[in-house]
């Protein structure tokens, strides 16, 4: 009876975290894609190697993840300074994380960074590889919610 309890307790209690890490994940997937997919599109459209087009969509995903999460801050009144911080601490390890699955996906599929940007090969192979980073990051977003770490400080401040 007290492991079935005791396994119960468990479902209550690590239900809501996974929830809450879901949702954080899914949340800086969202601000990740937003680069990644505009870095992609501008650097395939313009030719460039896959270098410059692999840095241009990391550093569009790092700027446009950290502008989701300061969005709100900013609104409800906090300086930029405060907002800049509150992102920096609560999506940099989620954000390595997924560019570094995100890109290696890219890399390794034949042909996807050498596809046109309007092909089925370039749209697949970027959504797979977003699907991918959003996997290789709920892990640790959960780890670093479950210490009041990563997106636990955005919610810290809600």
């Amino acid at each position: 009876m007290k492991e079935h309890l005791h396994h119960n307790y468990h479902r209550v209690i690590e239900q809501p975290l996974n929830r809450v890490a879901l949702m954080a994940t899914v949340h800086c997937l969202s601000g990740c894609a937003i680069g990644e997919i505009a870095g992609m599109v501008i650097g395939t459209a313009m030719g460039w190697s896959n270098v410059a087009t692999i840095a241009l969509a990391i550093g569009l995903a790092f700027l446009s993840g950290y502008l989701l999460t300061m969005l709100p801050f900013l609104r409800a009144g906090y300086n930029y300074k405060a907002a800049m911080r509150i992102a920096f601490a609560a999506d940099t390890v989620s954000i390595t994380i997924m560019e570094i699955a995100d890109n290696l996906v890219m890399l390794i599929i034949p042909g996807a960074m050498d596809a046109a940007f309007d092909s089925m090969l370039f749209w697949g192979s970027l959504a797979v590889a977003l699907i991918i980073a959003g996997m290789a990051a709920f892990p640790v977003n959960r780890w670093l919610i479950a210490r009041g770490r990563g997106h636990a400080l955005v919610h810290a401040h809600h």
